[in-house]
């Protein structure tokens, strides 16, 4: 990436309503006066429009239908995985700026959205830009919301940094910023929520741009994989999630903890009343003696500790194989724990 000295942008105004069939290309060549370079962002409703994404139905079962997996819910607020990857309130689902009655979801593959549309433009107006497809998103740690990128094309979303040096020779490991996600937010301060002003030109940034031809690997590229997802549940729905050890909720706590941690929180957990150690064909086992000290346990105790175990291991990707006594003086019951596979 190179230094740069000033950054443009420049609303699209005059678009309209864009209704189902409409050539968003051609609608925005002829009101934004495109140089090669530019970074076109349009708003994802926009797309949706032109691409007939208007539906008659109530919000709630929009939403259901666009809704992969529920992440988190408070009330009526439900945070989801859509079936695109991306996690947001209600799923995109958009009741604002469109009819009574319908609602707007967003593009079946923006991706795909931001190439056609600039290959349209290409075309129409000879000129070598990025297009980003974008939608306002809340942050999990910060109030409000800010735009990011869902679809790109002719633009590298992200750029790592990592293995490269700072000037004091600091190694990088994990910078990498997501440039379109900055550039659909930047974008936004022009086109603003209440203007019906769906589109923006970002000039001053044509070293990002890809040549005519390479569109890059799409927004898709900033979608986190759900086995490196540190935030799969809110808080009360991954107590929930774990305590009811229904396997279907296993994707949102990533990818399985290693046996070595499984054993130091398990041992933690069972206190003096018993032991994990590593089994047969890596199976974590948790001994659980019967006459600890000060007192035995009883049969009650016993079970509220197996389902505190058995919660914290699922939770951990560890799955119970079932419970025996392993016959030792001193031990009552053996748990056993195997790691999920995919």
């Amino acid at each position: 990436m190179t230094s740069r000295g000033a950054l443009t942008c420049l609303a699209v105004t005059g678009v309209g309503e864009v209704t189902r069939g409409d050539d968003l290309a051609e609608i925005i060549a002829a009101r934004a006066n495109l140089v090669d370079g530019d970074i076109l962002v349009v708003t994802s409703k926009v797309v949706s429009k032109s691409e007939g994404r208007v539906v008659a139905l109530d919000a709630t079962t929009a939403q259901a239908r666009e809704t992969d997996r529920v992440v988190a819910r408070r009330g009526a607020t439900a945070i989801v995985r859509t079936h695109h990857g991306l996690v947001m309130a209600a799923a995109g689902v958009d009741a604002s700026n469109t009819a009574p009655g319908t609602v707007v979801l967003l593009p079946v593959d923006p991706d795909s959205s931001a190439r056609e549309l600039r290959a349209r433009l290409a075309t129409g107006s000879r000129r070598n830009i990025a297009v980003l497809v974008t939608d306002t998103s809340g942050r999990a740690w910060r109030i409000g919301q800010t735009d990011i990128a869902i679809g790109a094309a002719g633009i590298e979303p992200m750029h790592d940094y990592a293995g490269r040096t700072d000037d004091y020779g600091n190694l990088l490991e994990v910078t990498a910023p997501a440039v379109a996600d900055e550039i659909a937010g930047a974008a936004d301060l022009v086109k603003g929520k209440l203007g019906r002003c769906p589109a923006a030109v970002v000039r001053g940034l044509s070293d990002l741009v890809l040549p005519t031809g390479e569109d890059g690997p799409g927004a898709r590229a900033l979608l986190r994989d759900e086995s490196f997802d540190m935030f799969g549940y809110g808080a009360r729905d991954a107590v929930l999630a774990a305590v009811g050890g229904d396997p279907s909720s296993h994707r949102g706590f990533g990818a399985a903890a290693s046996a070595e941690h499984v054993i130091d929180v398990l041992s933690h957990l069972a206190g003096d009343a018993g032991s994990a150690t590593i089994g047969a064909d890596d199976q974590v086992d948790v001994l659980l003696r019967s006459t600890p000290r000060p007192a035995p346990l009883s049969e009650r105790e016993v079970g509220r500790l197996e389902g505190r175990l058995s919660a914290a291991a699922f939770a951990m990707g560890w799955l119970p194989v079932g419970a025996s006594a392993p016959g030792t003086a001193g031990l009552g019951v053996r748990l056993g724990f195997r790691r999920r596979t995919p």
